[in-house]
Formats: structure tokens, C-alpha cells, sequence
């Protein structure tokens, strides 16, 4: 059973990275695709399709092999329009290397649009 369907999925895909795999399976749900959309649009990943099994359904990740560390954040921190900087030195390795995703307001984002946009939310998981 999973507990956390976010986590199990960044740890697949970690996993899958490091052995070589060229694509891996995850498990389906609404945040898994939108956390998906943004790290293909940011190039870590090539692409992503949805497979119909019956239940929930699952991810088809194609990987581009750019993923070196992601995890999720817990516990879900609230971050204001002015407070990037202090969670990239935390969960980042290195100013504008890397991106934290995160739910906000206008949906699920990199920090980097978020900042663009001046909003804030909360953070979700970590990709470098």
C-alpha cells in the first residue's frame, strides 16, 4: 500500500535514473501529472504518458538521464513571494541550479515562474 504516492514516485524515478533505465512506471494521480508537466517543461524528463489499467491508472516516464537528486519536501512548508532564497540554500546545492515545485494559487510550478510571478505557496518536492 502506499502511503505516499508523491514520494514513491520521485524515489522510482531516482532509482530508475541511477541504474540507466530509459523509463519507468508510476503510480497516477492528479498532483503526480501536474509535478510531471513542469519537469518535462524544465527538460528533466522527456515525456510522460497515462496508462489505463482499470483502477487509477499509471505514468509511463520516458527519462532523459538529467536527474542527479529529487525527493519530496515534508513537512509541506508555506513560502511567502519574498522567501525563495532561503529554501533554495536549503533543499538546492547552488543558486539557479536545480528547481523546487511547488502548489500555488495558479497551480503547480517551478520556484522560478512562481518568483517571476511574484506568488507564493507551498513546496512540494525538490529536482537538481
Amino acid at each position: 500500500m502506499l502511503m505516499d504516492p508523491l514520494a514513491d514516485t520521485l524515489s522510482a524515478i531516482k532509482n530508475a535514473e541511477r541504474v540507466g533505465k530509459a523509463e519507468c512506471t508510476v503510480p497516477s494521480s492528479k498532483i503526480i501529472g501536474n509535478m510531471l508537466k513542469v519537469m518535462k517543461e524544465k527538460n528533466y524528463i522527456n515525456g510522460f504518458e497515462l496508462i489505463e489499467d482499470g483502477k487509477s491508472g499509471k505514468f509511463r516516464v520516458e527519462l532523459s538521464g538529467k536527474i542527479n537528486e529529487c525527493g519530496v519536501i515534508k513537512p509541506r512548508h508555506s513560502l511567502g513571494k519574498d522567501e525563495f532564497d532561503k529554501w533554495e540554500k536549503r533543499f538546492l546545492p547552488a543558486k539557479n541550479f536545480g528547481m523546487l515545485i511547488m502548489s500555488t494559487p495558479k497551480g503547480v510550478m517551478a520556484h522560478s515562474d512562481a518568483k517571476e510571478q511574484k506568488i507564493g505557496g507551498t513546496l512540494i518536492a525538490y529536482i537538481y
